[in-house]
């Protein structure tokens, strides 16, 4: 583990509002050498936590002002392809492509690995279960395994029907997303099997599943495809209603042909941890906050010229970091040398992120 010494940071260039005047969000000081894969704020306090493909995890401090300094740096043995915090905030978990779960111990300064899989780790996240804690890693070897972290077996392992792409938990709901557009939701008090299996809503390729929770009687879930598509989709049958998709990310190829668009992946969507509304970033370097209960978009914003690989707000919902990067949606072939890597942070204002009244 190292430290990187972290000056405080400047401002940097604004974003396009459609509504209003460019405002400015803050670049954070020494960002990753290579493409951005995962961004989580910690629950407790305004760390931030950045996994890297230059095979890194840094963490960063971020003061009330936006200023940021980097306070530790641990390494994967490959690119790092997911990362995530436990409740307490004192253990920061990452997958990698190093068929790798580790875990950063931040009161020690401590790394050690704490999962293994027969392929790369794409996604991790900390299942907060009453009276204990257990780390969930999803993989392209085609399981998800449970990990509790006392012991050095997994406590369950879970037989998908394809490669691990994605999966979000808001318990005791999880939601995974493999290769082939399966789509399986699992009660977290019943981990091993799947509640219900469904095939994605949407044509294309899943890129990313996000969880909500209205109620616990009508909680369901945002999946987002490589072909510019969000479905909103409920998980009970009773909701079926309310389920709807609906396009995004997508330019006219022309200004007079509307029936050719340029299509673009959706990399992530964050939802709102007050308000409950949520963002999409995508590779057309745009980020879009909406309302899904309105079905509105609330504000755009076009602040890059490159892809926006992935996207977390802090944990009072005040601040939007994302980052500018390389997001491997034209694979190897489409990494441009000097592609730039920043991770910028955008302040909230209320009226972005607040939901619409209802007519």
């Amino acid at each position: 583990m190292s430290f990187f010494s972290g000056a405080s940071s400047t401002t940097v260039g604004g974003t396009a509002n459609t509504s209003s005047a460019a405002e400015k969000d803050v670049e954070v000081v020494e960002p990753p050498s290579d493409s951005i894969s995962s961004l989580s704020f910690s629950g407790q306090a305004d760390y931030l936590a950045v996994g890297s493909w230059d095979n890194s995890v840094r963490i960063y401090e971020v003061n009330p002002n936006g200023q940021t300094q980097g306070k530790a740096m641990y390494q994967h043995q490959g690119p790092v392809l997911d990362v995530c915090w436990n409740k307490e905030g004192t253990k920061i978990f990452s997958g990698g492509a190093d068929n790798a779960g580790r875990m950063f111990d931040v009161t020690t300064g401590q790394a050690a690995q704490v999962a293994q899989h027969d392929a790369p780790v794409k996604v991790a996240a900390w299942v907060d279960v009453p009276g204990a804690g257990i780390l969930a890693t999803g993989s392209w070897d085609k399981t998800i395994k449970y990990w509790d972290l006392r012991t050095p077996n997994p406590v369950a392992t879970v037989q998908l029907p394809e490669r691990c792409y994605t999966f979000d938990i808001q318990y005791p709901l999880m939601v995974v997303g493999t290769a082939e557009r399966h789509i399986q939701i699992f009660n977290l008090s019943n981990p091993n099997t799947a509640y219900k299996t469904m095939t994605s809503p949407l044509k294309w390729q899943t890129r990313v599943i996000s969880c909500f929770t209205g109620s616990p009687a009508n909680s369901g879930f945002a999946v987002g495809s490589v072909e510019g598509r969000v479905a909103i989709q409920y998980v009970e049958d009773k909701d079926s209603q309310s389920n709807f998709s609906f396009k995004c990310h997508r330019r006219d190829s022309s200004p007079n042909s509307k029936d050719q668009a340029l299509v673009y992946s959706v990399n992530d969507i964050s939802f709102h941890p007050v308000h409950g509304t949520f963002s999409t970033c995508g590779s057309d370097g745009t980020i879009h906050f909406w309302d899904k209960d309105a079905r509105t978009r609330l504000k755009s914003f076009d602040p890059a010229p490159g892809p926006i690989a992935t996207t977390a707000f802090n944990r009072t919902g005040n601040i939007f970091a994302y980052a500018v990067s390389y997001d491997w949606s034209k694979g190897h072939s489409g990494m441009t040398p000097g592609a730039p890597n920043k991770i910028m942070l955008h302040s909230c204002k209320d009226d972005e992120v607040r939901k619409r009244q209802r007519k």
